[in-house]
């Protein structure tokens, strides 16, 4: 008979070794070190300016001794609504806005809505999207205040030839707020353009072949498949759109080179405004107050666009 010495028996593996406190810290800090360059750029870049700011805002500071600081509590801001120029630059904010950010926006949906079919050349029509907003403000506004010239703007020549007289594009309310918005127009059309083209590439195929199958024409399409799926990225472009028209600065200033706007101060935004007070008449203390002003404009324009995206998909979801 034949004895089979029995199998060894398996010995646990000891345990890893702990790891030493040290390291043990250096674990629990090393993310913190990761994103600390952030934070301390936001902080010195950022926060500081923000906070530095607020605090100037209730104190006379003037430019030429900006270490000479008077205490004005609300002064600033009380002289700020009682200057009739700060609600005229409010009210053209809010045109050249309107002006500037509609157009651009309908633009932008129908350049994306024909980017996205297959084209031949889509990599270099959307190259060409976004030459305009690598394109320097300086350089296009200049090249726009030629277009627009009285006496020899291609405009008004191409005005002339439907028998329109001459228009002045820089003395008049309107006709600025619209040369300006032509510049705003062209710059960022592009670039919404490409944003919207993403979300439409994000819509699943299979809600047009349904819908095509149903029969919808294009038209259909786009109205019931496409713009309800790009309704995120279009809440999106509004308030970026937005910021950008309240913040609206290079090109008024540079139409006609002048921090008043005009004249009549006729497209004065609140930027230019802002840039008249503090480097135009010294008074640091109202432009920071301007400037916290705007910041909560844009927080109130903000909040409203978001409060009725979510009414109006509240709505939708109840039915």
């Amino acid at each position: 008979m034949t004895l089979i010495a029995p199998a060894p028996s398996a010995r646990p593996s000891p345990p890893p070794p702990a790891p030493a406190p040290a390291r043990r810290a250096l674990r629990a800090v090393s993310p913190y070190g990761y994103i600390a360059p952030f934070f301390t750029l936001f902080a010195a870049f950022g926060l500081f300016p923000l906070l530095y700011t607020a605090y100037i805002s209730f104190y006379k500071v003037e430019l030429q001794t900006p270490g000479d600081k008077l205490w004005r509590g609300w002064g600033n801001y009380t002289a700020v609504f009682d200057d009739p120029f700060f609600w005229t630059a409010l009210r053209n904010t809010f045109t050249l806005g309107a002006l500037s950010t509609i157009p651009q926006l309908v633009l932008a949906l129908g350049l994306a809505h024909l980017l996205n079919y297959k084209l031949r050349g889509r990599t270099f029509f959307r190259t060409v999207m976004l030459l305009p907003y690598a394109t320097s403000v300086a350089a296009a506004t200049l090249v726009f205040a030629q277009l627009f010239g009285h006496d020899f703007g291609l405009v008004n020549y191409a005005l002339s030839l439907v028998g329109v007289g001459p228009v002045d594009w820089q003395t008049g309310t309107w006709t600025s707020q619209t040369a300006v918005s032509c510049i705003v127009v062209w710059r960022w059309t592009g670039y919404n353009a490409l944003i919207f083209l993403a979300g439409m590439q994000s819509i699943p195929a299979d809600l047009y072949e349904a819908a095509e199958m149903d029969g919808a024409s294009r038209w259909r399409q786009f109205f019931h498949v496409t713009l309800p799926g790009l309704r995120p990225t279009i809440v999106f472009a509004v308030i970026m759109s937005t910021i950008g028209a309240t913040q609206l600065f290079g090109e008024p200033l540079l139409f006609e080179g002048s921090a008043s706007g005009g004249i009549t101060h006729q497209y004065q935004t609140l930027g230019l405004y802002m840039y008249e007070q503090g480097w135009s008449f010294f008074h640091l203390g109202r432009a920071a107050a301007i400037a916290w002003v705007m910041f909560l404009l844009i927080l109130l324009l903000v909040g409203l666009n978001t409060l009725l995206s979510r009414r109006r998909t509240a709505k939708e979801a109840v039915r």
